[in-house]
């Protein structure tokens, strides 16, 4: 029997006017249903919107350590139900338990962070060029925040949207993707019983054409955070920006690898393997360009494929080296770029087909003599395909991996120093790494990407995260 959902509204848990409803599904055995969910439309929406800004006065005047004791609350009792948590996010989205595991932490993390950080925001004082006057900034909320979180990282991301949202002082509409929405809820749950006011957190789910642009477009939403795929961020932020909303968006990436003449090779592979193949590719993130210097060239390339060929699938509840795609969409979708790029003349070394086998799974893909205008190394896949591409030094190596229209994350392996910092200079990505795969976030330093990965406005996590729900007051007090 699967659990029968609501939405999250004014404190309440509530059906949708609609009266429809959609399901879940366990991408590694879709014939079991995990759970169903309304599919809301804009008159949810704005229920929801009218709830958060009748809420958001109260909670704005709500001292922020009180805030951050809500937020601690929450992050323990998630902590208390991390193995339940686990269990519903590997079912939903299909990662592995360990993969599952180690997100819903970062969640807990989040909580517990930003709990800790409500406590800092008031604002700073200045010392004034007048005598008799005090000159200080008073940091404030920005009303409601609108929150539109993608699958792939369905209780991390949107931890790290609401937990700087609320401790700032906001209320939040979320909406959580429609393939794996259990975890959410789980956190409006735990929020409610930490003790948050009726309103200030809600949540709807359906689709992006109702309810996503609904929270984009409504006059009472003062701020818009989305992530996902850059076509529909470009459209929020049309949406968003018509009114003057505060925007932020993080989108797609195309990321490379650059492996230096001076890399150890085994190593290098390690590190691409584990970025290119980690959660099944399905991380905005991950590697999917390894451009290798070619006197390394065909050494990696074997020692890459060896790699891929020794991964295990399997329901992520087993905890395997790999779990399926989220959706028969997402691995169809996969296929039809390894065709592309067969048609375009790479060579296909490993991989390449769905397992014969119930549920989503495809093989870990490995394609060398890719050419840097191809389909594979322009386009971002979403799935476990790496283009292995060559290059003459290390010049043409950064050349190439800017080459693109993305620029979120990109790493280099190698043992000059030199190169090391050059890559960090000349790299165009909001996140670079020397030595170390492109996947992987600390929760405390900015998260964000250039280019086409990001509306380049404000950047999420740490710090960065509260900049973007607050706004300032410069205050001029003569005495």
């Amino acid at each position: 029997m699967s659990d029968q959902r609501l939405n999250f509204i004014g404190g309440e848990w509530t059906e949708s006017q609609t009266g429809e409803t959609f399901e879940t599904i366990d991408p590694a055995n879709p014939g079991e249903v995990i759970a169903t969910y309304p599919r809301s439309n804009a008159e949810d929406t704005e229920r929801a919107i009218e709830a958060a800004a009748e809420a958001s006065d109260e909670w704005a005047a709500t001292p922020g350590p009180e805030r951050g004791r809500v937020l601690t609350k929450t992050g323990s009792l998630l902590d208390q139900r991390a193995d339940e948590l686990t269990e519903l996010l590997v079912r939903e989205e299909g990662k592995t338990r360990s993969e599952a595991g180690g997100e819903v932490q970062r969640a807990i993390d989040i909580f517990h962070y930003y709990g800790s950080k409500a406590s800092d925001l008031g604002g700073t004082v200045k010392s004034s060029s007048a005598r008799d006057t005090n000159l200080y900034t008073k940091t404030e909320p920005l009303g409601v925040a609108g929150l539109i979180t993608p699958w792939n990282y369905p209780i991390a991301i949107p931890a790290w949207k609401i937990a700087p949202a609320l401790a700032a002082g906001n209320a939040v509409v979320i909406k959580p993707a429609s393939l794996a929405p259990g975890v959410v809820h789980e956190i409006a749950d735990a929020l409610a019983e930490a003790g948050l006011p009726d309103g200030v957190c809600n949540v709807v789910t359906g689709p992006g054409s109702e309810v996503g642009s609904t929270i984009a477009g409504h006059e009472d939403v003062d701020a818009v955070s989305f992530t996902g795929s850059t076509a529909v961020g470009n459209t929020v932020y049309d949406t968003a920006t018509e009114d003057g909303k505060r925007v932020q968006l993080e989108m797609g990436g195309k990321n490379p690898t650059v492996v230096g003449a001076s890399a150890d090779v085994e190593e290098a592979a390690d590190i691409v393997a584990n970025g290119a193949f980690g959660v099944t590719g399905q991380a905005c993130t991950a590697c999917s360009r390894a451009i290798v210097h070619e006197e390394l060239y065909e050494e990696f390339v074997d020692a890459v494929v060896d790699r891929a060929a020794a991964i295990e699938h399997g329901h992520g509840l087993d905890d395997p080296d790999m779990g399926p795609h989220v959706s028969e969409s997402e691995l169809e979708s996969t296929l039809e770029y390894v065709g592309i790029a067969e048609d375009e003349g790479a060579t296909l070394e490993h991989g390449g087909s769905a397992l014969d086998r119930e549920g989503y799974f495809v093989e870990p893909t490995v394609f060398s003599d890719v050419d840097p205008e191809m389909t594979l190394a322009q386009e971002e896949v979403f799935g476990p395909v790496l283009a292995v591409i060559p290059v003459s030094d290390f010049d043409e190596g950064v050349r190439v991996a800017n080459d693109v229209d993305y620029g979120l994350s990109a790493s280099v392996v190698t043992d000059d120093h030199t190169e090391a910092n050059r890559f960090v200079e000349e790299i165009e990505a909001g996140v670079v790494k020397v030595n170390e795969k492109t996947t992987g976030l600390e929760l405390h330093v900015p998260f964000g990407g250039m280019k086409a990965s990001s509306s380049e406005t404000y950047r999420e996590q740490g710090d960065a995260a509260l900049d973007f729900y607050t706004i300032s007051k410069t205050v001029y007090d003569n005495y």
